[in-house]
């Protein structure tokens, strides 16, 4: 389940939220009551799983070619 970041206007308490991608977003200061925005996250969890994402993945099944110094 998605982590969301959440600033109130008004106290600026920074909190996080786990909601559903359907979810609306909270409106409401869980601290103050007053009115809070959704930040832009910089950290995001990305997962890469399969072949092909390494420098030691190689395409054909071959060795990967020597890097040269």
């Amino acid at each position: 389940m998605p982590r969301y970041d959440y600033k109130c206007s008004d106290c600026e308490h920074v909190f996080e939220a786990a909601q559903s991608i359907k979810d609306e977003p909270l409106r409401i200061c869980p601290e103050c009551k007053g009115p809070i925005r959704r930040l832009i996250s910089k950290n995001v969890g990305i997962a890469f799983k399969g072949g092909g994402f390494y420098v030691t993945d190689a395409k054909d099944g071959s060795k990967p070619a020597e890097s040269s110094k």
